[in-house]
């Protein structure tokens, strides 16, 4: 498996069940479709646990559907990256990253929100 660069990661307690490679909220659950979202969840968790999220860098994210090169990203209702349309910006996939389907894992270029 790849390995983003996290520049700063920070733990999040987690409210529901947490995957690994998915955007996750401040609020400790999976990002919402076209939500904001704190970071990328490096581990998988379930409630109570604290799951580390890298906050600023670049991290591995799985895809939720074909994603072109240079695209930027939001998530989709279970966390993972889909093409931006009209929710908030999440990132920007890494040069000489794209996805063909979902279930794919791509690197991330985060940005805050």
């Amino acid at each position: 498996m790849r390995n983003g660069i996290s520049v700063l990661a920070l733990p999040i307690t987690a409210t529901g069940a947490i995957t690994a490679n998915r955007f996750i909220n401040a609020a400790g659950t999976l990002s919402a479709a076209g939500g904001n979202a704190q970071g990328v969840a490096q581990t998988d968790g379930v409630i109570g646990d604290k799951v580390t999220a890298t906050v600023i860098g670049t991290e591995i994210v799985e895809t939720g559907g074909a994603i072109a090169a240079g695209a930027l990203v939001e998530s989709d209702a279970t966390g993972r990256a889909v093409t931006k349309a009209a929710g908030v910006t999440l990132g920007r996939l890494a040069p000489g990253e794209s996805a063909s389907a979902a279930g794919q894992f791509v690197e991330v270029i985060q940005i805050q929100n």
